[in-house]
């Protein structure tokens, strides 16, 4: 079937990269935003523009709050499907969990209960969240929507597709066809270290396009090959499920002898009984993470069997100041503030994929390598889209010449997932300040614009993609780079107009969340101009002229 191995590889590249490189551009550009997504949170809540918290008193603040969590009523209305019928009057309440991170100033706070009446799982539950104001322990209003954290990231990780968990399966299909991408890439790439300085703009557009696309390729290629592995590994638990089907009675064994092992209860007693004082338990962990030349604060802290003679307390050091992706709990008995265990270092396989872990997750303090992550990722969205665009510049003619629609379909597809995307990101951000503070359900108004934006720019980018029938550039290319030029300075404006965060204020406070974005906003914006500004000068010039097919060697002719 192929003349050669290096063939073959040229095969896998092209059209593997093709199938999901606009499932890839989608992952890789809101994984980038994700990096700051607890910034990007606090540009998009004005209330929650403070300095972040540590975890604050539970005796004082936070146990009062929890008492008065209850289930979501979204999840409600889940399980009484699952039990197919109405639900215990009163829930009874498992556990209490809170959370924080160095870049949160804001704390989230969940309960979970359990629903005793659905015959088919005797483990299913509901959960209730709150977030609060650690500082006076004020409850925030749930319609405000976390676009960084309750958006971008599950948009990066799940696609916002929910069902049967698809949009996990997609991306993870994406994540093993990059891997299978980058080593066929290399395979084909024999001089790749002349790659990693090679970009000749001077040259024929099809030649740049190549040029650019091997050199964000090679320049990033350990980047772009541990973050698709390391997210295979974090969610294997949901691409082999075993543990929860299969192997589900040998895992809830190993559960029970494990908890027998470590005195931790695996299930309550069912008699009640008190709660000590939470705070003195932090202190003693404290103590102990400091004895262990390792002092910090409280990152995550989780009550299990709540009001339970076999009730404990869980709590986990936030381990910032490392790329794994530890917590160093301590453990104490709920009822006397005992300590029950204190969790020892971990073992050789468990520090590998602590460190996978947090490698992928990078919930550490470093500014500088968030930044590299930052740029990691969007070389990957240019070496995907240049691909792209590789793809239609070497198959537009010849299909213009034999009346085929392939071109411009992939063209249309290729503007809605880097364009289309782009405006769809800034809509969102744009409708975040202007819809009325007092709407109802207002971040499910944010989200609705986001996609409709979206579904607009599909149709825009269908509809003006004719000209690549004729072998020529199309104009949305141009106009939702205009459209991006306009939105992104308009987003920073409404922000000055609706909080009086201008930037000029924002610099001189060195309250960077909210400046670094509204920075990014107006570099985006100059970009898109001048690339707008190049897009016409070169749609002219198609006009005039129809240039000549480019000249690429054989194996790079089938390359993305």
């Amino acid at each position: 079937m192929f003349s050669s191995f290096r063939h073959a590889m040229t095969w896998v590249h092209t059209w593997f990269g093709l199938v999901l490189g606009f499932v890839l551009m989608v992952v890789f550009f809101f994984g980038s935003l994700s990096v700051f997504d607890r910034e990007i949170d606090r540009w998009a809540i004005p209330e929650t523009r403070f300095e972040p918290q540590v975890m604050p008193s539970f005796d004082g603040v936070l146990r009062p709050i929890f008492e008065q969590i209850a289930p979501e009523e979204d999840e409600l209305e889940a399980a009484r499907a699952r039990v197919g019928g109405p639900l215990e009057p009163e829930l009874p309440l498992m556990s209490w969990s809170a959370y924080t991170t160095h870049r949160d100033p804001v704390l989230s706070m969940y309960a979970e209960f359990a629903v005793k009446n659905n015959p088919k799982d005797p483990d299913d539950h509901v959960h209730g969240h709150v977030t609060i104001d650690p500082r006076s322990g004020r409850r925030l209003s749930d319609d405000w929507l976390k676009i960084g954290s309750d958006f971008f990231y599950p948009m990066h990780i799940s696609l916002h597709i929910k069902w049967l968990d698809l949009g996990y399966w997609l991306v993870g299909l994406a994540a093993l066809i990059m891997l299978a991408a980058l080593v066929s890439g290399v395979v084909m790439h024999k001089k790749m270290f002349r790659e990693f300085f090679t970009f000749r703009p001077e040259k024929n557009r099809q030649r740049s396009t190549l040029d650019l696309h091997n050199l964000t390729g090679v320049v990033a290629l350990p980047f772009h090959f541990m973050f698709p592995l390391t997210g295979l590994i974090i969610f294997a638990g949901i691409y082999f499920p075993v543990s929860e089907t299969t192997l589900k009675p040998l895992a809830e064994k190993h559960e029970e002898i494990k908890a027998g092992a470590s005195g931790l209860p695996h299930d309550p007693a069912g008699v009640e009984a008190p709660l000590a004082s939470v705070d003195a338990m932090v202190a003693e962990a404290k103590r102990r993470w400091a004895a262990r030349d390792m002092p910090g604060e409280v990152g995550l802290l989780e009550l299990h069997h709540v009001g339970d003679r076999n009730g404990y307390v869980s709590i986990h050091r936030a381990g910032s100041d490392r790329v794994a992706l530890v917590g160093q709990a301590v453990h104490f008995e709920a009822a006397t503030g005992r300590v029950i265990r204190e969790e020892p270092p971990p073992s050789a396989v468990s520090g590998v994929a602590e460190f996978l872990t947090g490698l992928h997750l990078q919930h550490f303090e470093h500014w500088p390598l968030r930044w590299l992550y930052v740029f990691g990722g969007l070389s990957g969205c240019v070496c995907i889209a240049t691909g792209l665009l590789f793809f239609v510049g070497k198959r537009k003619h010849k299909h213009a010449a034999q009346g085929l629609r392939g071109a411009r379909v992939v063209d249309a597809l290729a503007i809605t997932s880097i364009t289309g995307m782009v405006v769809a990101t800034l809509a969102i951000l744009v409708a975040n300040r202007v819809l009325p503070i007092e709407l109802e359900q207002r971040g499910a108004w944010e989200q609705r614009i986001f996609w409709l934006t979206w579904l607009f720019a599909f149709v825009h980018a269908a509809l003006r993609s004719a000209p690549v029938q004729r072998a020529q550039l199309a104009p949305a290319w141009r106009e939702q780079c205009y459209a991006i030029a306009g939105l992104a300075p308009a987003a920073v404006a409404l922000n000055w107009i609706t909080t009086g965060d201008h930037l000029g204020r924002t610099v001189a406070r060195g309250y960077w969340p909210v400046a670094g974005l509204d920075l990014a906003l107006l570099g985006a914006a100059a970009v898109a101009l001048l690339a707008a500004r190049r897009l016409r000068r070169r749609e002219a010039s198609e006009i005039e002229e129809r240039p000549a097919e480019p000249e690429t060697p054989a194996v790079e002719v089938a390359h993305v």
